[in-house]
């Protein structure tokens, strides 16, 4: 019995596609290999490095994003672009840059560009467009270079020490501000890079993206908002850590900032960011469906 030519057409397509996919797994899983010993001394930087913590939870999270792609991506054509070149070009040539100055930023970044580069170069626009936000979350996983965070840092320091005096003095606690030093009746508060709150604002930011694709998917306006509003909540509730800080150390002691309490109050205080952009989001989302209801019957009378 022959089999229906349309049919026969359909089912070697079908493997085809199949085919084309497994090679251009292959590829990407190859290219992680070659990529191993970079990826590897990232790991240990988010293990080792509480500022970078986070990024223990971005390739999960990029995963899933694109595993959500999937009734899209199975779709999609698989048209190779050789856009893609310039791409893979450019992820080589951080990734030489990055060996040859000894840059670590460099040379992660190469990575993610380098995947970005196959992904337009061996399976096309169409499947690039459904994976452009997995691949571009994978660029949160990459720490800062040092001299950026000492750039950014040092404000921040400042920003929380002012805050933290102002505050006391609110309170009717004597407080004089040195730089990023405060001065306290009975000792002093020296308001480190760690205690910047650089580390809370960089995993605050990444929640912000997460939330931002969970809440209002394909709402670039509202999404934007709530991104960057995760950096004023990051400085204002650092602000607050640093002020509880003195308020403890004035009236039990310098060992009230140090150790288990000192690490309970920034839990304390990044649930507080969270809370405070979750309710954000909430609100957003609230706001732009109230938009859309009071539209709708304006258009349903036109």
């Amino acid at each position: 019995m022959s089999q229906d030519p349309a049919s026969a057409e359909a089912t070697s397509e079908a493997t085809l596609r199949q085919r084309t996919i497994l090679a251009i797994l292959g590829t990407l899983a190859l290219t992680t290999y070659v990529y191993y010993p970079i990826l590897l001394h990232m790991f240990y930087t988010w293990r080792t490095n509480p500022d970078y913590s986070y990024g223990l939870v971005v390739v999960p999270l990029a995963l899933y994003f694109a595993y959500e792609k999937t009734p899209q991506l199975r779709r999609a054509k698989l048209e190779g672009s050789w856009w893609g070149a310039a791409v893979l070009a450019a992820g080589v040539g951080s990734i030489c840059v990055g060996e040859l100055g000894g840059l670590l930023t460099a040379l992660r970044s190469g990575y993610v560009l380098t995947l970005m580069g196959l992904v337009l170069l061996l399976a096309g626009k169409s499947v690039f467009r459904i994976l452009l936000f997995p691949m571009m979350f994978l660029f949160l996983m990459v720490p800062l270079p040092q001299s950026l965070v000492n750039i950014i840092a040092f404000p921040l320091q400042l920003i929380a020490a002012g805050w933290a005096v102002g505050s006391l003095q609110s309170f009717g606690i004597p407080a004089l501000l040195e730089g990023n030093i405060i001065h306290l009746a009975h000792t002093e508060l020296f308001v480190a890079q760690a205690c910047s709150g650089l580390r809370s604002l960089m995993a605050l930011l990444t929640l912000g993206v997460v939330l931002a694709q969970f809440f209002r998917a394909g709402r670039i306006v509202q999404q934007s908002i709530l991104v960057a509003s995760a950096i004023p909540i990051a400085i204002v509730v650092n602000a607050v850590r640093v002020s509880l800080t003195g308020v403890l150390t004035h009236n039990f002691g310098r060992e009230a900032a140090t150790g288990m309490i000192h690490e309970f109050q920034g839990m304390i205080t990044f649930s507080m960011s969270f809370v405070l952009l979750l309710g954000e989001a909430r609100l957003l989302n609230a706001g732009a469906r109230l938009i859309e209801h009071l539209r709708s019957p304006k258009e349903s009378q036109a």
